[in-house]
């Protein structure tokens, strides 16, 4: 879609002072899908040269907002790492073309704040952690579960500007379950539930996104039984956090949200537990 009021695209090289209608621009597939008749000036991010994806030393994933859908898919394939399925699986939960594949960055996931993002499930699953930095050149760090904030909301000052994510080698060493519902059959997520296990210490993560308005990660030090699982849910998820719009019905996306949940607590805590009492299977 072409945007009438766009007057410049600006190299974000050249470090300009942000002006009212200035916004980022990565891949653009968000950005040229509608009409954007506040937006003045484009600052273009694809020159800065940041490498897509850096395993560092201490086994920490970082992972640059202009980082592209493809380039992590081929990256995951490659990753020596217990959670490297999951990747592909949010990848696919994309159900993109591949033109969009190869242009969709993991930072304009982020920044949409869309509850169906996938990149958002996926790296608010394994603890991930938003870099931005302010137009003064100052930083700082907010979890991917602080980051988005609501349905299309997130935590970003005037012209501030995410960096990366990094997920750390913790959480990478995780077991990880995923389970995905959609209204349709290639129709975007309703409901997206990921769980992971701690290798360490056995503690289990299981994180609900696209059902709700914004990603709740909920932790458990052991594997909770099929009641406490439920009564953490209830707790965390308020009766107005489950998300409406034509792709499910909050009633259907509480009881999608609480079944996959269930799920994938029984797939990871099979994996490490002695078959369950009868009375909770």
């Amino acid at each position: 879609m072409d945007l009438n009021t766009v007057t410049e695209v600006r190299d974000a090289r050249r470090r300009e002072p942000w002006r009212p209608g200035d916004a980022w621009l990565g891949g653009g597939t968000y950005l040229f899908s509608e009409p954007q008749p506040h937006l003045r000036r484009l600052v273009d991010l694809s020159r800065m040269g940041w490498e897509p994806l850096v395993l560092h030393p201490d086994g920490s994933l970082e992972i640059a907002a202009t980082c592209t859908i493809a380039q992590l898919s081929r990256f995951a394939r490659t990753l020596r790492a217990e959670a490297a399925p999951l990747f592909e699986q949010c990848c696919r939960a994309f159900l993109a073309s591949f033109k969009i594949w190869n242009m969709a960055t993991v930072g304009g996931n982020l920044c949409n704040g869309l509850p169906a993002g996938p990149m958002i499930s996926l790296t608010a699953a394994l603890d991930g952690e938003c870099l931005l930095q302010s137009q003064a050149g100052t930083v700082r760090r907010v979890k991917v579960v602080d980051f988005v904030t609501g349905a299309g909301l997130k935590d970003l000052d005037e012209g501030e500007l995410l960096r990366s994510i990094t997920l750390p080698a913790r959480a990478l060493a995780s077991r990880t379950a995923f389970r995905q519902a959609s209204l349709y059959g290639l129709g975007r997520s309703g409901a997206l539930v990921v769980g992971a296990l701690d290798p360490v210490d056995g503690s289990l993560a299981v994180t609900i996104s696209a059902a709700t308005v914004r990603p709740f990660r909920l932790w458990f030090p052991l594997p909770p039984d099929r009641a406490e699982l439920r009564r953490a849910i209830e707790a965390a998820v308020g009766a107005d956090d489950w998300f409406d719009d034509i792709h499910g019905l909050p009633e259907w996306r509480r009881h999608m949200g609480f079944r996959l949940a269930e799920e994938i607590r029984r797939d990871l805590r099979a994996t490490t537990a002695p078959p369950l009492p009868e009375g909770d299977r």
